[in-house]
């Protein structure tokens, strides 16, 4: 189904710049968990929908933001391509509007690059109500900063998305998962030597004393790495990755406080109260407990590691990390510019922005 509710939705936006009145911007709501709570009048984006044009041939595809994840994946499934960076959905009224204003990606990040990094353009309103178009349908390199790469992981607090033009990677030829028995330390040793080769890995994760790997590419790059890395075969192991991406792997099945820490890979385990789950060749690491927040952030300070709450947070714990003074400066002038009367998703993911 394709609708074009740009006119709708700018009017409302302007209504609401008239008014002075706030709007939470919303599709699938399949991410409504992340982040603070937003305290405005909905602006719903689900009806905004439709794959605007693909291009097989040149590997881009552009979407309007409501248009659902599934069939996005589904139209590029017909032509043997993917999004290479793994969104997560979590629903399956998960949009693209909210997968990029989130800026989530799945277990290829690591080697296949995030979210941002495949957006080429994208179309949103401002906080004037304007119609602003930044980027196009090419991969180019840009005199100044990529203005459509700031949405990413705005949390829509720039702007209301309406369409975005993503770049899309072929479906590898094939695919293999690998188990291997290791202790912590030893599987961070492994993943950081691994990190120096040209192994065909896409994805890794460790869990319950077990390390699993994915190798991605030709049937004859697959089979050289099984023999040169060993280890069990697992079986059904796109399932496997499909929940881990989508946080149904038994790990995630708790009531406990979610934490998504970003570090370097290299950090040594850490020493948090809870249990750790590890991916991305250790510069991810998921922490499920129940220590009170500060005493998470303050463990974490000497590390140099972002503490994320990503779910079950107490409605009194902040869900992002403290920003710097000069970070934090850039984000006021930023939300100024975009959207200077504090319209969309406010307060979404500090205290005033």
């Amino acid at each position: 189904m394709s609708d074009d509710q740009t006119r709708q939705i700018q009017s409302r936006v302007n209504e609401a710049v008239e008014n002075k009145s706030a709007l939470n911007i919303q599709a699938g709501n399949s991410k409504h968990f992340y982040g603070r709570k937003v305290e405005a009048a909905l602006l719903d984006m689900s009806g905004h929908t439709g794959i605007i044009s693909y291009q097989p041939t040149e590997l881009v595809i552009t979407a309007r933001a409501g248009t659902r994840l599934n069939d996005i994946n589904e139209a590029l499934k017909t032509q043997h391509q993917m999004l290479a960076f793994e969104p997560p959905g979590f629903s399956e009224t998960a949009t693209l509007g909210g997968t990029i204003a989130c800026n989530l990606s799945g277990p290829r990040r690591a080697y296949s690059g995030a979210a941002r990094d495949y957006v080429l353009g994208c179309t949103l309103i401002n906080g004037k109500a304007e119609v602003l178009k930044f980027g196009g349908e090419v991969m180019k390199n840009v005199a100044g900063y990529d203005a459509s790469r700031l949405m990413c992981g705005a949390m829509g607090t720039l702007g209301v998305l309406l369409d975005i033009s993503l770049k899309v990677l072929p479906v590898p030829e094939a695919e293999i998962t690998l188990v291997q028995q290791l202790n912590v330390q030893q599987a961070l040793d492994t993943l950081h030597q691994w990190a120096r080769s040209s192994l065909p890995i896409s994805a890794n994760c460790y869990d319950g004393e077990q390390l699993y790997i994915r190798l991605s590419g030709s049937e004859s790059a697959i089979s050289t790495a099984k023999q040169t890395l060993g280890g069990e075969t697992l079986k059904n192991g796109h399932a496997f990755w499909n929940e881990l991406k989508e946080q149904q792997h038994d790990f995630f099945k708790t009531d406990k406080p979610l934490w998504r820490l970003s570090l370097a890979s290299t950090t040594a385990p850490l020493k948090l109260g809870g249990d750790t789950l590890i991916e991305w060749g250790g510069a991810l690491r998921w922490l499920k407990s129940d220590d009170a927040a500060d005493k998470i952030r303050h463990q974490l300070e000497k590390t140099g590691a972002s503490a994320s709450l990503f779910r079950n947070a107490s409605p009194s714990a902040e869900p992002f990390h403290e920003l710097s003074p000069g970070l934090l400066k850039i984000h006021q002038q930023l939300k100024q510019a975009f959207d200077p009367l504090n319209i969309f998703n406010p307060a979404r993911m500090y205290s005033g922005i």
